[in-house]
Formats: C-alpha cells, sequence, structure tokens
C-alpha cells in the first residue's frame, strides 16, 4: 500500500468560492490561493498535497488528474492516487477515521458512500458541484454526489461468443449449458459485483418478500462460475485468455477494455435491462489536503470534464450535458428497475450470506 507523506507543517487554507453558471455544469474558476492561518495578507503559500483513494480505471485517473495539473499548473504533483476496490476504500476510509490519511474517496456506489456518510467520515463537497447534481444522485446534504450512472450487464469475449449467441437475459446464466462458461470478479471486494449480486436478490424478493429466492439463483449462478477473479485486471486477462467467454461487469469499464488493450471483450444489455447504479465520490472528512480536494472535486463535476469522460472514456453522467455522446445511443440501453433503499439496507446481510453459504459451493 502507498501511504500519504507525511506533512512536515500543519497548514490551514482557504478554497476561493466556486460559481454555479449553469444546471449543466461548473465553471472553473481560478485556483484558491493557500494562505498560512495567522497571516491574512501575505504571499500565498504552495499549495498542499492531496490523496485520492479511487476505484476508477486506473489509466482514466491518471489521465483527470493529468488534466487537472494541466490547467492547475500550481498543484503539478500535488495529487497522489491510491487505487482501491470501492469497498476496501470505504473500509479504509472507516479505518482512518481518527487520523484522516485520504481526501477524496472517487469511485463508490450508492450503498456505499450512503454508509459512509451515516459513518460520520465524509464531508459535504462545495456547494456550487452539490447544487448542479440532481437530488435523485446524491445525499441531501450534500456529503456524497453522484458522478455517473453505471449500467450492469454482461461481458463477452467475442473470440469465443460471439454477442449473437451470447446470452439474452440474466436468467440465461443459469442454464446448464453455461456451465464453466463465467469468470466473475471477487464479489466482497468489489463495489460493482456487490450492486450485481444485490440487484440479482432484489428483483426476486418479492418471491416471499425474502431473499431466499434470490440466494438460490445466486446458487445456480456459482454453479456455472469457473473462476473469481482477485481483480479487474485479473478478471480482464482471464477471459480475453479464454478461460471463460462470459463475465458480469460495468458498462464503462467493458467498453474502455475494449477500446484499450482487450479489443475481444464488448458488453451486451440484457433484454430486461441492466441495472442502473450511482457511481459517485465524496470528501474526506478532515483530510489534511481539502483545499486541493475542493478544487479537484470542483474540477472534475465540470461539463468540460463530464463531457470529455462521456465522449472518450463511455460515462453517462448524473449532470445534464449540451450534448449525448453518440456510443450510447447505439446500445438501445434499457433499465433494470431495482429497490436501491432495500439494497442499501441489507448489503451487507445478503454479500455476507453469499460469501459463507453460497460461493464455490456449486
Amino acid at each position: 500500500m502507498i501511504s500519504r507523506r507525511n506533512l512536515l507543517a500543519a497548514t490551514a487554507v482557504a478554497a476561493g468560492s466556486v460559481s454555479l453558471l449553469t444546471a449543466c455544469g461548473l465553471d472553473q474558476s481560478p485556483a484558491p490561493a493557500a494562505t498560512p492561518s495567522g497571516s491574512a495578507g501575505s504571499t500565498a503559500a504552495a499549495p498542499v498535497a492531496f490523496t485520492i483513494y479511487t476505484a476508477r480505471d486506473k489509466k482514466l485517473a491518471e489521465q483527470v488528474v493529468a488534466d487537472f495539473e494541466k490547467k492547475y499548473p500550481e498543484w503539478a504533483g500535488k495529487a497522489t492516487i491510491l487505487t482501491l476496490g470501492a469497498q476496501e476504500a470505504l473500509e479504509r476510509v472507516r479505518a482512518e477515521k481518527s487520523n484522516p490519511q485520504g481526501d477524496i474517496w472517487w469511485g463508490g456506489t450508492r450503498q456505499q458512500l450512503s454508509r459512509g456518510a451515516a459513518d460520520g467520515v465524509l464531508e459535504a463537497a462545495p456547494k456550487a458541484v452539490v447544487d448542479a447534481v440532481p437530488a435523485d444522485f446524491r445525499d441531501k446534504d450534500g456529503l456524497w454526489i453522484g458522478e455517473m450512472k453505471l449500467a450492469e450487464l454482461f461481458m463477452v469475449n467475442t473470440e469465443m461468443m460471439p454477442l449473437e449467441s451470447a446470452p439474452k437475459d440474466w436468467d440465461d446464466l443459469i442454464a446448464a449449458d453455461m456451465k464453466d462458461k463465467l469468470a466473475i470478479r471477487d464479489v466482497e471486494a468489489s463495489g460493482t459485483m456487490r450492486s450485481i449480486y444485490c440487484s440479482m436478490i432484489d428483483r426476486a424478493y418479492a418471491q416471499g418478500n425474502s431473499p431466499d429466492a434470490g440466494y438460490e439463483w445466486l446458487k445456480k449462478l456459482d454453479a456455472n462460475t469457473k473462476v473469481y477473479a482477485a481483480n479487474p485486471t485479473d478478471l480482464y486477462q482471464r477471459v480475453s485468455r479464454q478461460e471463460a467467454p462470459l463475465s458480469l461487469w460495468n458498462l464503462q469499464d467493458i467498453m474502455l477494455q475494449k477500446n484499450g488493450d482487450f479489443p475481444m471483450l464488448a458488453p451486451k444489455v440484457p433484454a430486461s435491462g441492466a441495472p442502473m447504479l450511482v457511481d459517485g465520490l465524496a470528501k474526506v472528512k478532515g483530510g489534511p489536503g481539502s483545499a486541493g480536494a475542493d478544487l479537484f472535486i470542483t474540477f472534475l463535476m465540470s461539463e468540460e470534464v463530464q463531457g470529455k469522460l462521456a465522449e472518450e472514456k463511455y460515462q453517462i453522467p448524473t449532470i445534464k450535458l449540451s450534448k449525448e455522446p453518440s456510443w450510447l445511443a447505439e446500445l438501445n440501453l434499457t433499465e433494470m428497475k431495482v429497490d436501491w433503499d432495500r439494497i442499501a439496507t441489507n448489503e451487507t446481510d445478503w454479500i455476507k450470506y453469499w460469501a459463507a453459504n453460497i460461493k464455490d459451493k456449486g
């Protein structure tokens, strides 16, 4: 693990306010001056380093930070990226509550971010950013904000299984002829996989008003699962090496791999729809690099950056864009309706049950 650099002197910084220009996004104001505490009117101090805990694609995160540093050269070299699974990021922020080391948690589900807010480890993002995000996609007090809507669907190795031959819907995954044709990212550490598995439980919840029908479905899925991959890179490599032709993953990462190192991978939208979870970010309460966190979050959530990420990195932003990306219309994406509040309430128990009673039992 990469630990945060110790600061040699404690510095109090005041971030300049950022004006909300339109409902479509944020204007990028000049970088806020950082002034030593008790020295009003003195020469601005150097920006203080800040740390980003992220579950986002590594190359994507590095590119956004590079663009940030290009826009604000005085902050060059001040951002440290630590790549973690979304659940790992939550657990790390919780563990560091009494002595925060990170400043931004970037990449987590609504459920995970809500738990962080309830645990008192998050603080409000800049008000202009909060106001730019629709209320359905953020915490009511701004303790977390949704960055994008993330579709959960099938990832297919088209060299092994042409898209037209791939399963058409979720229940096709548990058919007998799918035995050993699935490679799955380890569920417990992954926000994406936790959301997919909880969605499968939730969609069957009405059968007995309990998770039992969903558990039975996941038992059949486990029986057809050949391997659980340790991390996303391991998953991409296993599927590309043809250990299994199929996986379950999020649309953005599939598109990034398809147009990157793994061109054989392609998304397929299930006929009954894809769960659409909210993936977001938050500012860590008491983090040592508060001014950098505010500026980076404001930069990230601007229409300029979100529009670029939509076009180049296959994101579906929560903020309104002037122009919808062309690739999105081609997918004919439909949403599966699930009860995210029920999932948020039960996710921990459901995933614990899966790990103890279903995983590797098939």
